[in-house]
């Protein structure tokens, strides 16, 4: 019986680890921080076409660009908390780790500060959306730290649509960035995505 309840009890628990988080939906007019570097800032089209400027069309949000191009994750976590306090969002998208692949800094500490940041979200009860970014030397795959931060603090993952659009030649505007196309995709899979964890009803 003991054996039998044991049993139970890590089935459920294994359970409760793979199940796909869940947002709260937002309503329109609600704040949401888009924090990363370039792939955020949208370096490779205009401002109006980056991909938070297309997702704010959409979905009818407050979204604040708050990409800068270059940064790393360490440089990002030193503005982290303060643009927090300036925006104070219901949702952030977060997307870094590109400059620290192709600087070839040490991915563990890129980690490290990506887990600070979600820490940081944790303790404030933001909602998050984590954007996985390919690293140098692993195909186009996204790097496996991202699936490891999600699958640590249980957060939402999206670590396919940047691989899927700079596999095509298409939709970038160099090796590294997307075009406008290419970040019209990144919006319309982002909130398709953001529908079925329930933060976005079309």
């Amino acid at each position: 019986m003991l054996r039998w309840f044991l049993f139970s009890c890590c089935l459920l628990w294994l359970t409760a680890c793979g199940k796909t988080p869940e947002l709260a939906p937002l309503p329109v007019g609600s704040v949401v921080l888009a924090f990363g570097d370039s792939l955020t800032y949208g370096t490779g089209t205009t401002e109006e076409q980056a991909y938070p400027a297309r997702l704010a069309a959409k979905t009818g949000w407050e979204i604040v660009n708050a990409g800068v191009p270059g940064e790393t994750a360490a440089q990002a976590r030193t503005r982290f908390v303060s643009t927090l306090d300036e925006t104070k969002p219901k949702l952030v998208l977060l997307c870094l780790g590109g400059n620290d692949f192709l600087q070839k800094l040490d991915a563990a500490q890129t980690k490290y500060e990506l887990g600070l940041m979600i820490e940081e979200l944790q303790r404030r009860k933001i909602a998050l959306l984590l954007i996985g970014v390919p690293k140098l030397g692993l195909g186009l795959g996204s790097a496996p730290l991202y699936a490891e931060l999600a699958e640590q603090y249980g957060v939402a993952l999206n670590d396919e649509i940047l691989e899927t659009i700079l596999a095509k030649s298409s939709l970038k505007s160099d090796a590294v960035h997307p075009n406008a196309a290419g970040y019209a995709m990144m919006a319309d899979k982002l909130a398709e995505q953001l529908a079925e964890l329930g933060a976005w009803r079309r």
